[in-house]
């Protein structure tokens, strides 16, 4: 039992996947372990003596580095961290680190040793469910979550500096659905939302609330800003989508509403809805009838 102790935590340090690393408070490597090796594809006889920070550390994380393994030294204590090491061949990984202190005989640290664990594919896969979360799937625009979420922020009684809305509902989509399907139906939304983001202004939000329902919101715009947009979008909507039997004129109602800090965000949404009733039902009765 007492053979197996001598042998057993070197053992772990070589066939560990996490990459173990000792650095003195020269930032100099002092150990690194097979895992290490393979990750920079560099032989442990040519990482001892180099500085970490010159091996595998982001460029601009260098500096960070350095003072983090200063301030330790310094200390006493070494924090747990998460920043981009390069691999072989340049090649940019997550890493997490768990970063403990060494201390001398005298009880004094003398270095800091990194355990580090390639955490790259889960961090990946998190942004892609916060994308998923967040976006619309089909057209690719923000959800009604993060229509929302623009909403609270911008109607906050404290932070808050109010917004302007434009709420947008497609004309005669059903009967596009009905006539051509679904597919020719989503292609079409997928148009409607490019148009209406080439129409907003560069801080301006466009979202999907749901099914033919698109909302601009504008977090600098006026009164006299927001009829401009509005009307910008209608003349947009004028242009006809190509179908597969040939131009598909589908036409937009538009409503507008301002939304001030204190507001809730439901009402400055059912304004702006109301609104945009207002101007369908204006446009229905203005159609001449052919008898």
């Amino acid at each position: 039992m007492a053979e197996r102790g001598v042998w057993l935590p070197a053992a772990v340090v070589r066939s560990t996947r996490a990459l173990v690393c000792v650095v003195d408070a020269d930032c100099r490597i002092v150990l690194a372990n097979p895992a290490l090796e393979r990750f920079t594809g560099i032989p442990a006889a040519e990482l001892l003596g180099r500085f970490f920070h010159d091996v595998y550390v982001a460029p601009e994380h260098v500096l960070l580095a350095q003072d983090a393994v200063a301030r330790a030294i310094e200390t006493g204590v070494a924090h747990p961290q998460e920043g981009d090491w390069l691999a072989a061949g340049g090649v940019r990984r997550r890493i997490a680190m768990q970063n403990d202190v060494l201390l001398d005989e005298g009880g004094r640290p003398c270095a800091i040793v990194c355990v580090g664990v390639d955490v790259t594919e889960e961090r990946e896969r998190e942004a892609r469910l916060r994308t998923r979360a967040h976006t619309d799937l089909l057209t690719g625009l923000p959800n009604r979550s993060t229509l929302f979420e623009a909403l609270h922020a911008a109607l906050d009684p404290a932070a808050g500096a109010g917004c302007a809305l434009l709420f947008c509902d497609l004309d005669r989509f059903k009967e596009v659905n009905d006539r051509h399907g679904h597919v020719v139906g989503d292609q079409l939304l997928v148009e409607v939302a490019t148009r209406l983001a080439g129409v907003a202004g560069a801080g301006d939000l466009v979202a999907r609330l749901g099914g033919d329902e698109f909302v601009v919101l504008s977090r600098d715009g006026g009164p006299w800003q927001l009829a401009g947009l509005a009307e910008a979008v209608v003349d947009r909507f004028r242009v006809p989508f190509h179908g597969p039997d040939g131009d598909l004129a589908i036409g937009v109602s538009v409503g507008t509403a301002v939304g001030r800090p204190g507001d809730a965000p439901d009402e400055v949404i059912s304004r702006a809805d109301r609104a945009m009733y207002g101007a369908k039902s204006r446009r229905w009765r203005s159609v001449p009838r052919s008898d």
